[in-house]
């Protein structure tokens, strides 16, 4: 397995990936998966096996307990007190392989060398059990998450 940045040429494999993982949530579109991207390259990652793209990270700079709502378009950030991670998708090619323990050890390198003191997300379809089971802790926000499915929490992992 091979982590790198995400090249343009990633996006069909991304889209198809997402509707893989994602199949009681209404997929994010194109445009707006790529403006994460854009908002922090550095920060997003695909996972290649044999030259295929299996798997990916989506992670920007945000602002703690002020998650963005889905089908949020991302413009300029100007402003952040943490390292949000959108989305870590793997397709089955990729699971248990360890996969996704890779890109978040490049995930918090990538929070560390650039000062944030931690990572926060909000998981989904009980992705919440994987998270705590990596450090991240439920905390409660004041912002509601009714465009998530209902078990939707926000998590946060100090650094």
């Amino acid at each position: 397995m091979r982590l790198r940045n995400i090249e343009t040429s990633d996006w069909p494999s991304i889209l198809e990936i997402q509707l893989e993982c994602y199949p009681q949530i209404e997929p994010e579109s194109l445009a707006v998966l790529q403006s994460k991207w854009l908002a922090s390259p550095q920060s997003c990652f695909s996972l290649e096996l044999s030259q295929q793209v299996v798997g990916y990270c989506l992670a920007h700079p945000w602002i703690i307990n002020h998650p963005p709502t889905l089908e949020q378009e991302l413009e300029r950030i100007t402003a952040s007190d943490t390292l949000y991670l959108h989305d870590i998708a793997l397709s089955a090619k990729a699971q248990g392989k360890g996969a996704g323990r890779l890109i978040l050890e490049q995930l918090m390198q990538f929070a560390k060398n650039n000062g944030f003191s931690n990572i926060s997300l909000i998981a989904v379809q009980g992705a919440d059990r994987y998270w705590q089971r990596q450090g991240f802790k439920v905390q409660e926000i004041d912002k509601d998450l009714s465009d998530y499915p209902a078990d939707a929490c926000y998590m946060v992992y100090t650094l």
